[in-house]
């Protein structure tokens, strides 16, 4: 079996000139843990809340392969604050597959919201955004994955290679069991050059300018039996949430 391609990964300090150069990076674990002010043990404290994801009722494919929750925050001077529990809603621009629908997903779970790790992951994520592009406050959306192999492959993003309608985008890992594939694909929006590699490390970190780069991941499938890959992905955006300016339905 071929081994995966290794991450570029940068220093934290080097994490704002890589972005400004190449309009992604990748960030290790243990970057990832001082951006946030906290040890990778209270990341892992996190990691029950993935054992207990609904089911996701909104797939158009078909499949059967994800779970997920999903919660709304306002992030400005590193304080994180939530909002009420929102649908999630995209353009079919952007999302040709699941766009133009209010999809309401169960809201993370409360104790997870407030949990050190998630906290300071936020808040560092968005110190790190205005320092690229001042502005405040952060529009952010969290959505915990898990992706399984219940129907014998399972698709991290159905709707194929896309940016997602915002500034930008963080895909940390958070584990994989019993899979292969899942590779990350990074492309120029607009010109030629894209770069592949499988994020292994638990808590490692991919960081995007979605303005300037498209992303896709590829399919997984099972090593022996059933497998799966738990993701976390954060969206900022500086000009409200998606779906703010659409009629309220009556």
């Amino acid at each position: 079996m071929t081994s995966p391609l290794s991450p570029p990964y940068v220093a934290l300090d080097a994490l704002a000139p890589a972005m400004r150069e190449h309009g992604y990076a990748v960030l290790a674990s243990d970057g990832v843990a001082a951006l946030s002010g906290c040890d990778l043990a209270a990341f892992d404290a996190l990691r029950p809340s993935w054992e207990r994801l609904p089911p996701d009722a909104w797939l158009l494919d078909g499949g059967r392969y994800r779970r997920r929750r999903h919660a709304c925050f306002l992030v400005e001077a590193g304080r994180v604050g939530p909002v009420p529990h929102r649908a999630h809603w995209q353009p079919r621009d952007y999302n040709a597959l699941h766009g133009g629908m209010r999809r309401w997903f169960e809201p993370v779970e409360p104790e997870t919201q407030a949990a050190p790790a998630w906290t300071g992951l936020l808040a560092g994520l968005g110190r790190l955004c205005s320092a690229l592009r001042p502005a405040r406050p952060w529009h952010v959306e969290a959505h915990q994955f898990r992706i399984d192999t219940s129907d014998g492959i399972g698709r991290p993003t159905p709707e194929g290679a896309h940016r997602d309608g915002v500034d930008y985008v963080a895909v940390l890992v958070v584990g994989r069991h019993g899979i292969k594939g899942g590779e990350t694909r990074v492309f120029e929006a607009e010109g030629p050059n894209g770069q592949r590699f499988t994020l292994v490390e638990p808590w490692s970190l991919l960081f995007l300018d979605d303005a300037r780069v498209i992303h896709e991941s590829t399919p997984i499938q099972p090593l022996d039996g059933a497998g799966h890959r738990d993701t976390l992905v954060l969206t900022y955006r500086a000009a409200g949430f998606q779906g703010d300016d659409l009629p309220i339905p009556g």
